[in-house]
């Protein structure tokens, strides 16, 4: 059993995972390739650090994101979330069903500015 979190903003995939107003928390069994649970679950404010600690406390393991800056994968990896990015999409159960088909395309471009990002939508 592993636990992927995919950010959201509007209940569609958030491609900055900062800007993310909730968390799909999926529960999935790598070797069946099925989803057993998805949960929505809303962060605490974000700050520095913050989803780190609040993903590891919720279980994640991995979480799909599409820009990430360097500083945030290794944050990431010290609390023991693996973070996949360059992930592109609207739908998050789309993602996490081509994440258990291994057809999750990804760029895995680590983000250097946060200019570019966005979550579909005007803010």
């Amino acid at each position: 059993m592993r636990k992927i979190a995919v950010p959201l903003s509007e209940n569609a995939f958030c491609s900055h995972f900062g800007g993310a107003d909730a968390f799909a928390l999926y529960d999935v069994d790598e070797v069946a390739r099925s989803i057993d649970s998805k949960q929505i679950a809303a962060p605490p404010e974000h700050g520095r650090g913050v989803f780190p600690v609040w993903l590891q406390q919720q279980g994640a393991k991995t979480i799909l994101a599409g820009g990430m800056g360097g500083r945030a994968i290794d944050l990431f990896t010290r609390f023991g979330i693996e973070a996949i990015v360059g992930v592109e999409g609207t739908n998050p159960d789309e993602l996490i069903a081509q994440y258990l088909a291994g057809e999750l395309r990804t760029s895995g471009e680590v983000c250097h500015e946060h200019s570019h990002h966005n979550c579909g939508h005007e803010h």
